[in-house]
């Protein structure tokens, strides 16, 4: 089966579907990338943040790297020019490639100029080492500084999205600037999957409830990152292809949005790893 891919900027072409790697260890992550390169996967996100890059390289030893799009991220301690740099570096060396096809901020550092820090995104872009530049977990108002100042097109924009939690306003604005969303926890870390309408729907489409979330998110344009520890949930993921959610059931689950995240990002302590101390 072949994947969808949605174009880039730069002429790349973006999988629909990637495997998701955060909270994996390093076991995990190896046997979640081992079960997707077996599998329809050629799309792998990963981050400095999720301190799985090395473990990731070495599942895809034997793969072909020309068939791979590679995705990390850096953190915004690291978001000066010099510190970008570095970051990507050590973020290659972990994963054992010359390149990757995606790097993106991982999330902004109001501490830090993004001028300066889309500055390092361009050299490295220019170096050959990242192909395509992203952010993630951008605002509208943050994106539009990044599409002003940026010498190289972002590409992508990765935010929370599922069922739950649409931003609709967001998602409008980014592909109205030619901008790819990603989206991160898109089956709300599985609470949505208890919901009654997905579960009727998967029984009616005779589906698993992840893969009506997902088929929904798909459907619109939207690049999806579900993430599993389990080779059978990894397969099931992919297999979104070669059918459709009917129209109307594909409204009941735009109703579901409650505006509601799942990312705890007002009381997780991001002090040490995430703005602490620069690498």
């Amino acid at each position: 089966m072949s994947v969808p891919s949605l174009p880039l900027p730069s002429g790349d072409e973006l999988p629909v579907v990637g495997l998701g790697t955060w909270d994996l260890d390093d076991d995990a992550v190896r046997g979640s990338v081992r079960a997707a390169l077996d599998g329809d996967y050629t799309h792998v996100d990963t981050a400095e943040g999720y301190h799985n890059e090395t473990a990731i390289g070495e599942a895809l030893t034997d793969a072909n790297r020309d068939d791979l799009f590679l995705t990390s991220k850096v953190l915004p301690k690291n978001l000066s020019y010099g510190g970008v740099i570095r970051a990507c570096e050590r973020t290659l060396d972990r994963l054992g490639t010359d390149y990757l096809d995606l790097y993106l901020i991982h999330w902004p550092n109001p501490a830090i100029s993004l001028r300066e820090t889309l500055d390092a995104m361009a050299t490295l872009h220019d170096q050959g080492k990242i192909r395509n530049v992203g952010v993630s977990n951008f605002t509208g108002y943050q994106l539009s500084n990044a599409l002003h100042i940026s010498d190289v097109p972002i590409a992508v924009n990765q935010i929370e999205f599922n069922p739950q939690f649409q931003r609709h306003d967001l998602v409008e604005y980014c592909q109205s600037e030619g901008v790819t969303v990603e989206a991160a926890a898109p089956l709300a870390r599985t609470a949505c999957l208890d919901d009654d309408t997905v579960l009727e729907l998967a029984e009616t489409y005779d589906r698993t409830p992840a893969q009506i979330v997902l088929r929904w998110a798909v459907e619109k344009d939207i690049v999806v990152l579900p993430k599993s520890s389990s080779a059978t949930h990894v397969a099931e993921n992919i297999d979104l292809f070669g059918w459709e959610l009917d129209p109307e059931d594909h409204r009941r689950i735009d109703d579901l949005d409650r505006g509601e995240p799942v990312y705890d990002t007002l009381t997780r302590d991001w002090s040490r790893d995430v703005y602490g101390v620069p690498e």
